[in-house]
């Protein structure tokens, strides 16, 4: 006798007890006591192909687990759409009079490149590896974002330390 023998028994016989109890066939609904009941987690759209957007980004931001970083290992890293193609590059990052984050990405139509400074805001943003993923923020809004020209913002020096969130690939 195998091993593997008395483990395809045990998960047969899991797979017969799951579809006997979706099957209303172990406990009848009249019965009195407990029953199983199966059903399927869903998980909230939070990204940004959900039509509806359901949370606001700084709620999808939280979510994803923001992580310490320096703003001068940020600077010159690339930043790719879902679809990993390059959008732009990093140039600076920058503190809005309002408080906000902000990191200025040279947008450009040919993967990046000679590319117009646009305000991106971190909140739309999740650092996979050495490289950014725009998760809130398609490349038509960059193509539509103003050029940014850096009205009372403050440039952060490369030691700060700012929170980014996660991004999966």
């Amino acid at each position: 006798m195998n091993c593997a023998s008395p483990l395809r028994i045990v998960a047969a016989a899991l797979v017969l007890l799951c579809r006997l109890a979706a099957a209303d066939v172990v406990m009848p609904a009249a019965a009195n006591g407990p029953r199983l009941i199966l059903a399927q987690a869903t998980v909230p759209p939070t990204g940004m192909t959900d039509l509806d957007k359901p949370m606001p980004m700084d709620e999808r931001y939280r979510r994803r687990f923001p992580q310490p970083a320096r703003v001068g290992d940020l600077i010159g890293l690339p930043v790719l759409d879902l679809n990993a193609s390059t959008i732009g590059y990093v140039q600076q990052i920058v503190r809005t009079p309002a408080g906000r984050i902000e990191l200025i990405v040279a947008y450009g139509r040919w993967w990046g490149w000679f590319g117009r400074p646009v305000a991106v805001p971190l909140e739309a943003l999740g650092i996979a590896g050495r490289q950014l993923v725009s998760l809130d923020m398609p490349p038509g809004d960059y193509a539509a974002a103003p050029t940014w020209q850096g009205a009372g913002a403050a440039v952060l020096p490369p030691d700060a330390i700012i929170r980014v969130a996660l991004a999966r690939s």
